[in-house]
Order: structure tokens, then sequence, then C-alpha cells
């Protein structure tokens, strides 16, 4: 009896032992150790947001900005508006740019290639003004695009003034809007190769290019990004990397120093890798429940979940404690359209939304009348 209870002793204390373990080894992500005044970690097929630090605070962005300039360039040139070998020339204004500039002289002719090269492994002040000039017609016009565009990815708390990120009052966005249209970015192929460009020259190896995104020569799975200095937007960085089949954005805004902008991404995205991973909830069949139609043709319809087979993204190790609930209206008053909402399909996880889509009618439903009753009437007469 003595030794039973022992046994038992001992194995609880095991037991008790390995569950401590599991949960301090569990990846966490430190949240107090950076100087960032805003911090983002998105997935970007799904949408999801894993991590957040006052992603919503309306902050100076630097050249991160030029994140937007370059996802129009890349429609422009995929609509055949922009061609890699057209001719640019620099007008006075855009030889006079500040900053981190390759030094256009007025009236210089470059290539859209050397330019759109330029702005992204340099950050080219002066380039960027040139390919906004000649994609618009000034800088005014081409900035007008970027907050359309902008309004149009419902980056809601964005506002640009200048296209290179120069500090301005009412130049501003958010971690959030930034993670959005680094996403945007991202599906364009074109600048691949130079987003990954750590040094090259221009003008037969006068001009030196230097990346200013470290993470490419250092991060596994890195597809590039865009960094960002000035006195008030402090050092600020985009970063786009996958693994597998997760694309991450990490944005970090307003760091003290070079340094930690880079190790505040990288922390990010280790912490999106080695934590979580994509899931494709279940749809339990059984649950969809038939809704009532009154005044229709038909008296009731079994409704479908909108989005099913959609993917999302959990902790990993998690799927088995994943929960469902799904919700109905009671009823339908006719006519009902196709698509129209019939109720909720909800996925959580330890009580937290990671996955919701309406339950909605999947096909047309029109509203019975008398030479609709006529139509059947005559329809069930005539079928003998």
């Amino acid at each position: 009896m003595k030794s039973l209870k022992k046994l038992i002793c001992i194995l609880s204390c095991a037991a008790i032992f390995m569950t401590i373990l599991i949960v301090c080894t569990q990846p966490t992500y430190a949240e107090d150790v950076s100087s960032a005044k805003a911090k983002m970690l998105y997935e970007t097929q799904t949408g999801q947001v894993i991590y957040s630090q006052n992603a919503d605070q309306k902050l100076p962005m630097a050249s991160v900005t030029k994140t937007m300039c370059l996802l129009l360039w890349a429609e422009d040139i995929d609509a055949g508006k922009l061609s890699l070998e057209d001719k640019v020339k620099a007008s006075s204004y855009a030889s006079s740019a500040e900053g981190s500039v390759i030094w256009l002289e007025p009236g210089e002719e470059m290539s859209a290639a050397e330019l759109l090269e330029a702005v992204i492994v340099s950050s080219a002040n002066d380039a960027c003004i040139a390919l906004a000039e000649h994609s618009a017609g000034s800088e005014a016009q081409f900035v007008k695009r970027m907050n359309e565009r902008a309004a149009e990815l419902e980056m809601t708390d964005t506002r640009y003034t200048n296209c290179v990120g120069f500090d301005d009052s009412g130049h501003y966005s958010t971690a959030r809007d930034i993670a959005i249209v680094t996403a945007e970015l991202m599906k364009h192929d074109v600048y691949r190769g130079w987003l990954l460009t750590w040094l090259d020259y221009l003008r037969g190896g006068e001009t030196q290019l230097v990346n200013t995104n470290k993470l490419i020569r250092s991060y596994n799975g890195i597809l590039g990004g865009k960094t960002g200095t000035t006195d008030n937007a402090g050092c600020c960085l985009t970063v786009c990397a996958e693994r597998g089949d997760m694309r991450l954005v990490a944005v970090t805004l307003g760091c003290a120093d070079d340094d930690e902008r880079f190790s505040s991404a990288k922390e990010l995205l280790d912490y999106g890798f080695n934590s979580f991973e994509k899931f494709t909830p279940e749809v339990d069949l059984t649950q969809i429940k038939t809704i009532p139609i009154t005044h229709g043709v038909l008296e009731e319809t079994t409704p479908i979940i909108k989005e099913q087979g959609a993917e999302c993204v959990i902790r990993k190790g998690r799927a088995a404690d994943v929960e469902y609930e799904y919700t109905f209206v009671e009823e339908c008053a006719a006519p009902v359209k196709k698509g129209q909402f019939m109720g909720e399909y909800l996925v959580t996880l330890d009580g937290a939304e990671v996955f919701r889509s309406e339950i909605v009618c999947k096909e047309e439903i029109p509203r019975l009348n008398f030479w609709r009753c006529m139509q059947l009437i005559f329809r069930e007469i005539f079928s003998f």
C-alpha cells in the first residue's frame, strides 16, 4: 500500500514538473525591452495581427513613407504606365533634395530602373522626387495619388504631405497602416532583387549604393523592407520575411537608435515564426441549421459559410484546443438575396477570436405573390 502511494506521488510530481516545463519553454515575446513607440507583427495572407503595441498611434514614419511610393510604381509597371527603361530627367527641385541622395544634377537623365534601385537600396530622396515627378507630373500630384491609394487600402490613420518622409506635422501613419501597405507591396516581384541587394553602383561605379536594411544580410527568409530615420520619427523600420507558408511583416516606429530597430523587428519575426502556425478551421456541416423563410417561394433554406476553408494563424500545437461556435437568425422574410446574412461562424482559442465568417444564403428566394402562386400551381399541374 505504501509503495502504491509512493508511486502515485512520484507520478503526480512528474506530471506537475512536465506542465511547468512546457509553460516555461513556451516561446514568448518580451514586450517592454524596446524603446519603440509602436510595434506590429502582421501575417499577410490572413491579415491577422499577431502582436501589437500602440499600433494605431499616429506617428512620423520618415523614409518608410517610400513604401507607398514603391507600391504605386510597381502597380504602374504592371499596368504598363511606367517602364524600367524610361528615361527620367531630374528637375532642379529634385536635385535640391537633402538627406540621403545620389547627387542628381539638374537635367541629368537616368533610367527608371536606376532611380528605383537608388530609392530601394539607399533611400535616395532626389531619385524618389524625380520618379514622382516623372510618373505624376509633380510631387504634389504624386502625393495626392499616395493618399488616394492609402484610402483604397483602408489605411484610415495615414496622411502623406511629401513623397520622401520629411518631418511635417501633417505627415503621419501608424504601425498598422504601414504593415498593410508593406504586405501589399510584397505581392509584387519587380523589386525582389533590389530589396535584397546589399551593395551596388551607379554612374559606371562612381556612385555607391549601400542598403540601409541590415536584416537582408542576416535574417533567414527575409524578403526586404524599408528603413527611415529623422529627428522627429526616430529610427523606423518595416520588414517582411517568409518561412514555409507564413509571410510576416514586422513594423517598429520611433526606436532610439539604429541597432534597436533591427533587433526589435528580429524579435518580432522570431516570435511569429517560432510560436505560431497556419491553421484551417474545420466545418461541422451537422451544425448548419435550416432557416425558415416566411412569404417566400421556398419554406426554408440551408445556408453556407461564406469563407469556408479560409486559413488563420494560431499558436503552435494548439489545434486540438480550438473551439467553434455557430449562431443563426431565427427566420428570414422573403425576398432573400443570395449572400444575405443568416448567421455567424466563430473560431476561438482560449476565448480569443482567431477567425470569423458570416453564414449566408446560398440562393435567391423571391417573395411569394399571386402570380408566383399561379406559376407554381400550373407547374405542379403540368408535371403529372
